[in-house]
């Protein structure tokens, strides 16, 4: 297709459609496949009784989307540069540091979704009997997968001219689909509206306490930490900061001011509306099994309905679609972060950002397969794996809070009142949630 005709066909399409796009790839990364997993297991284990807790979130990462865009279009620069510009370099590859370390343990977790579908799907009996095979045998051949996985992204990543555009193509059209497939399956399930109401009022389920990590003879109890896995994917401040980034990377001035905050809003509305409908699905389906939905095999019949026999395949092959979504994003949204914060030329297709991102890229692999020559279970894995990353979470908060109250970059466009003490609850959120994955992370290594 020629230039002309390429720019004439965008032309033709909506003025909102062609609008959208940072915001969705930011909501892509946020949704991987932790959000799908942690989302059915709260659920199949709480029910409807932590809707408003989405909910909450949804409101806390709107208003951190929402500055972050603000920052990138009247700051005219990425978060990490105006960070460099007033408090040092130094200061800006802490930042992009810290948010590349995110990344990573995203990454780690998007590696065993991989390996979990895969193994789901029978990869390994195209190497022979399940039946006689060892641990050690299945494992190689899990290694086998991620490295063919990853070097075919390492791949890609050198291939693609257009980075951007052509994720945003992609991310369009994988999001829409992922959305009307939950969505006719939850109008098939018809999950009790006064149930759903219900959920929607503050409260805590029978089971989960304020209180720390405690050890037990069985291990580490912590009632805890599916809410801060659910915390960790619906409220990810550091994928939020990046938002100043691809508004710039879309080329946003001024002028587009109001769309990047309509762009902010919309992918908000996606990411919580879809890990709503996973939840209420979930609850309407998984809570009735009585089963832990921390195995593929249980938590693919919540697409029974729609699917029939078949909702074990296509659960399957959906989890690895799921995975593909953030699998790319996510490693070139960690290489760039760093690349800006060190200095670097940080759009998604310069140099220093692609070879970053096969750092990312290669640490998360690397981690996965430490997990795959263990006993721990795939799922446990990468819900701890998305609990992990709210560590770093309050930095976040506290640069975009600092950047968005600053009068030299936001002038008239200041946070208002409203802004600040939402922003200001969701950094308190941030921290307690970080401290407690701290205490839990030490009780596990000590």
């Amino acid at each position: 297709m020629s230039e002309p005709s390429a720019a004439s066909n965008r032309q033709r399409r909506p003025r909102w459609w062609r609008s959208v796009g940072p915001a969705l790839i930011t909501a892509c990364v946020v949704f991987g496949p932790g959000s799908l997993l942690i989302s059915s297991n709260v659920g199949a284990k709480y029910g409807y009784e932590l809707l408003w807790l989405l909910v909450l979130t949804g409101v806390l990462m709107g208003t951190y989307m929402t500055m972050a865009a603000r920052i990138g279009v009247v700051g005219g620069a990425t978060p990490c540069t105006l960070v460099a510009q007033r408090l040092g370099r130094p200061a800006a590859a802490i930042v992009g540091i810290n948010l590349c370390l995110i990344c990573t343990a995203f990454q780690f977790s998007n590696n065993l979704a991989v390996i979990a579908a895969a193994d789901t799907l029978g990869v390994a009996r195209l190497f022979g009997e399940l039946e006689q095979m060892t641990p050690r045998t299945r494992s190689l051949i899990n290694t086998g997968v991620l490295l063919a996985f990853n070097a075919a992204i390492i791949a890609l990543v050198f291939t693609l001219r257009q980075v951007y555009r052509a994720l945003e193509r992609i991310m369009k059209f994988m999001v829409a689909l992922i959305l009307i497939c939950f969505l006719v399956n939850l109008f098939i399930v018809r999950p009790n509206l006064l149930d759903i109401f219900e959920g929607l009022l503050p409260g805590l389920p029978e089971g989960i306490s304020l209180g720390f990590p405690s050890r037990s003879e069985t291990g580490i109890t912590d009632p805890m930490i599916l809410v801060a896995s659910l915390l960790g994917t619906t409220f990810s401040v550091a994928a939020a900061l990046y938002q100043g980034n691809l508004v710039r990377e879309k080329g946003w001035t001024i002028k587009e001011y109001n769309r990047g905050i309509g762009d902010s809003i919309a992918g908000v509305a996606v990411l919580t509306g879809v890990s709503a409908i996973i939840m209420m699905t979930g609850a309407a389906v998984l809570s009735e099994i009585g089963k832990p939905a921390n195995d593929i095999s249980v938590l693919a019949t919540q697409l029974r309905p729609l699917l029939g026999a078949t909702a074990h395949v296509l659960f399957c092959v959906g989890l690895l679609a799921v995975a593909m979504n953030p699998f790319v994003i996510n490693a070139m949204i960690g290489g760039s972060i760093l690349a800006d914060g060190l200095g670097k030329p940080a759009k998604l297709s310069d140099p220093w950002s692609r070879r970053f991102t096969v750092v990312v890229l290669l640490v998360g692999m690397a981690v996965a397969m430490i997990v795959v020559h263990t006993r721990i279970k795939k799922v446990d894995a990468i819900i701890f794996g998305q609990a992990l990353t709210v560590i770093g979470n309050p930095l976040m908060a506290a640069t975009i809070l600092w950047l968005a109250n600053r009068k030299d970059i936001m002038g008239a466009r200041r946070n208002t009142i409203v802004l600040n003490i939402l922003g200001g609850l969701g950094l308190v959120v941030v921290v307690l949630i970080a401290v407690r994955v701290l205490f839990r992370l030490v009780l596990t290594l000590t």
